[in-house]
């Protein structure tokens, strides 16, 4: 049997975009699983939550919110730092492209990489790639826990509630409508990408947002999410998609096996469960991996390159 296609590279047909409002002035722009974006309209200007991976993808955001709004989009916040959500920020000519302290230090430890590693994993997700421009994509403010920007009267509450997904997670809190916009912190039946997870941590990071009781969530892929029990639920199986991951490498660690072995045993009890998510069988391998390192000992995740892609897909293909 033909080894499996590396990562999505298989993976070319189009999704359908979604464009919901979940609360008054508040968008979610979805895409089947895709990497969603939010849009935040205040009194005086709009602020987009995760820019797209291309400008030439983030046009179609702007588009969508000049149907809505002919308000300036003044900021761009940058949930995280991976290449699918940050390199279409130049597309909207903000005043400020907002992240936290930590995301800012891992685009200098890493960004050149990820950069060249996501899209080799996923061309589709990098439509138009020649109008990115040279070099990266780097914040012109940044924050250690904690900042508020306010568009006019209009507060957003932007916050590391701690590591997950990547170390340096933000999320946008919009006070006065109890909406979230948590990036890759929540996903709803898509599988979480852990590459760069801290996965020990990532549970209590899902406690801060869960105290918060958003009345509407968008995650980071998935439907947008309106009424408190649908953001639980959402919340409750990022839970269980991050910890089963977890338990299972580390009880693999703990007996011994080898990363190709630690991969069986995760498919025992994930498959079941998650099989059906959205690019389930693309994370998979970078998720066993990333788990199989955290329970050895290794808590700063492991650079992704092109070339170290490449070597795990085919020793997890053998």
């Amino acid at each position: 049997m033909a080894d499996k296609a590396f990562a999505s590279t298989a993976d070319t047909a189009a999704k359908t975009i979604s464009f919901d409002e979940i609360g008054p002035g508040l968008y979610a722009y979805t895409a089947q699983g895709d990497p969603n974006s939010g849009i935040i309209v205040g009194d005086d200007g709009c602020m987009v939550i995760d820019a797209q991976a291309t400008p030439a993808m983030a046009g179609d955001v702007i588009a969508r919110a000049r149907e809505v709004t002919d308000k300036p989009i003044k900021y761009v916040v940058l949930t995280h730092y991976h290449a699918v959500r940050v390199l279409g920020a130049s597309a909207y000519g903000a005043q400020g492209i907002i992240a936290s302290d930590a995301t800012l230090g891992l685009i200098h430890e890493r960004g050149e990489q990820d950069k060249a590693s996501e899209i080799g994993r996923f061309p589709r997700l990098f439509r138009g790639e020649d109008s990115i421009p040279a070099g990266l994509t780097w914040p012109t403010l940044t924050f250690d826990t904690e900042m508020s920007v306010f568009l006019g009267k209009r507060e957003v509450k932007l916050m590391h509630l701690g590591a997950g997904h990547t170390a340096g997670d933000i999320v946008a809190w919009v006070p006065d409508a109890g909406v979230m916009f948590s990036g890759d912190l929540v996903e709803y039946h898509s599988a979480c990408y852990c590459g760069d997870a801290l996965l020990r941590e990532w549970p209590g990071t899902l406690d801060n947002i869960r105290e918060f009781a958003p009345r509407a969530l968008v995650p980071g892929r998935g439907d947008a999410l309106q009424g408190e029990a649908i953001v639980r639920e959402a919340v409750a199986m990022t839970r269980d998609f991050v910890t089963t991951l977890y338990g299972a490498a580390e009880l693999s660690v703990a007996r011994g096996r080898s990363l190709k072995d630690t991969m069986a045993a995760t498919r025992e009890v994930m498959d079941p469960k998650f099989g059906s998510f959205a690019i389930y069988e693309h994370c998979l391998p970078f998720n066993v991996s990333r788990a199989h390192d955290e329970a050895s000992g290794i808590d700063h995740p492991v650079i992704w390159t092109a070339e170290r892609d490449r070597e795990m897909w085919a020793a997890l293909q053998g």
